[in-house]
């Protein structure tokens, strides 16, 4: 069983064994931030044994692709692996976070001093996190990737990228654009991180999507413990 670490708790810190890890899932709640024309959030009881029933039971309705949750390469190309195919690998394993200055893009140019390798799962950690956005109305301006910030990280051939908003590309901008290029390159991608409490550095990663079948993506409780 899960129990809270005493010494964590002010940083959503859990005890897996002995072992401490921060959450930085981002929570779904009913009428939550949702990317535009998505279907929205809806979390509301069926059964409520506070109005006489015997038990108590909730029903969710929302897109896959809310709060924090992954994007597998069908989402956004022919490419046949939903998410049900993700390797264990891509979000079970080492991860590097990387804090991002500027307040409009994940460019290129700020990535290639941080000498990316081979394989690496990276995380990006920007101005979003700031903003404890899961509550707040959706932000038309969140920092993204740049288009050639994306093909960088493709040449790089990174395993697996995270954000902290919805979308890996810009609203009414480069979206379909960066998603074709890192989704054809098989690189798994996962988005609406909560990293206000992250630390740029080396960290062990664990990130479960719900498992749906032939499913372009699905949310996931995303945990990063220091290493």
């Amino acid at each position: 069983m899960q129990t809270r670490s005493p010494k964590s708790a002010g940083k959503k810190g859990y005890s897996l064994g002995s072992e401490d890890w921060i959450d930085i899932t981002v929570p779904l709640s009913d009428g939550m931030v949702h990317w535009p024309g998505d279907p929205p959030v809806k979390v509301y009881r069926v059964r409520d044994m506070g109005k006489g029933d015997d038990f108590n039971m909730t029903a969710l309705s929302m897109s896959v692709h809310t709060a924090t949750h992954l994007d597998a390469p069908s989402h956004f190309t022919k490419l046949k692996t939903g998410i049900d195919k993700m390797p264990l690998s891509a979000v079970v394993g080492n991860a590097r976070v990387i804090e991002i200055e500027d307040k409009e893009f994940i460019s290129e140019e700020e990535l290639r001093p941080h000498r990316i390798k081979k394989g690496e799962r990276i995380l990006f950690k920007t101005r979003n996190s700031k903003r404890k956005w899961g509550k707040k109305p959706f932000d038309e301006n969140f920092v993204h990737l740049s288009t050639g910030a994306a093909k960088y990280l493709v040449e790089r051939q990174v395993q697996t990228i995270g954000v902290d908003y919805l979308s890996i590309g810009g609203y009414e901008g480069n979206v379909s654009e960066v998603h074709h290029i890192i989704l054809n390159a098989r690189i798994w991608v996962i988005e609406g991180l909560d990293l206000s409490q992250i630390e740029p550095g080396k960290y062990e990663l664990i990130c479960l999507p719900i498992k749906i079948e032939n499913c372009e993506g699905a949310p996931a409780r995303a945990l990063l413990r220091p290493v």
